[in-house]
């Protein structure tokens, strides 16, 4: 896992270094001595001890031979296996596909009941029409070299999965947008009015709070546009970087992101002015 400035992805990862030192002293083994048992370098024993480089799943169980304890072996790779989810590169992630990363994501989706969603560029998932989401992931096949093209199955998990959430009830949205994510197109003109279209469809839905930040808003003295994330109500939350996303799940750090969200949520028009501005991006459009 490369460095990130998240502590909780750099305290999980310190969390399992820290396991991986106690049972070698608990061994009562030196660092030379597990490498040795190990069949590597001693710097390797340093560096993952020390976190600066995660461990394989052999390692962990090459570790645990050496420590004379096998039966922690499935304990220890599913907490790296967690580690590993904490922060996920795109090119990692996507390696299979489009359609597996929309799967797995399923479950997260359907036991939440609060989404806060804030997007600074473009409409976000919870609400993006079919042909939204397929040029999306069109555009996100092109441009990360995807080899598998499975678009249309991951298009059709995406779809079917919002379409559960409004149907089933007992989920809610709070969904702030910059003006700038009105005009920002993906698929044309005619995909973006269709998108807009929608915008106005869903914010009259009970579930649905709708918020615009509008682009002449003076924020000298207020919150500041952050990158785009999700909360899965107080449990978690997504932030998608250009190399990969980062899963928060540190409950000081959650905290921040709920701070900073109702600060953007006080900087946003509702309503009627919400819809104004959806139509003034439509008719910007003239499709």
């Amino acid at each position: 896992m490369p460095p990130t400035s998240s502590s909780s992805a750099q305290a999980a990862r310190q969390a399992l270094a820290d396991r991986l030192r106690e049972l070698r002293l608990d061994a009562n083994l030196s660092a030379r001595q597990l490498s040795a048992a190990a069949g590597w370098h001693e710097a390797k024993t340093s560096r993952i001890e020390n976190a600066k480089k995660a461990p394989s799943e052999q390692d962990i169980r090459r570790w645990c031979e050496a420590c004379r304890v096998p039966g922690l072996v499935p304990e220890l790779i599913a907490v790296m296996r967690a580690v590993d989810s904490t922060w996920l590169e795109w090119q990692r992630a996507e390696r299979t596909g489009l359609k597996h990363l929309n799967v797995q994501v399923r479950d997260l989706y359907e036991r939440t009941s609060l989404f806060r969603v804030y997007s600074p560029t473009f409409v976000p998932g919870p609400v993006q029409t079919e042909n939204t989401i397929r040029a999306i992931l069109t555009s996100v096949r092109k441009r990360r070299r995807i080899a598998v093209d499975d678009v249309e199955a991951a298009v059709a998990e995406r779809v079917d999965r919002q379409d559960s959430l409004f149907s089933r009830g007992g989920h809610r949205f709070h969904i702030i947008l910059e003006q700038a994510a009105l005009g920002m197109q993906i698929g044309g003109p005619a995909v973006q009015a269709g998108q807009l279209r929608r915008l106005l469809e869903v914010q009259r839905l009970p579930a649905v709070s709708l918020g615009i930040v509008p682009s002449d808003t003076n924020r000298s003295e207020r919150q500041w546009g952050v990158e785009m994330f999700f909360m899965f109500d107080d449990a978690q939350v997504s932030v998608e970087l250009v190399s990969g996303f980062l899963n928060v799940t540190a409950p000081t750090e959650i905290a921040m992101y709920a701070e900073t969200f109702v600060g953007l949520s006080e900087l946003a028009v509702y309503g009627k002015a919400a819809a104004s501005l959806i139509s003034e991006a439509l008719r910007d459009l003239n499709v």
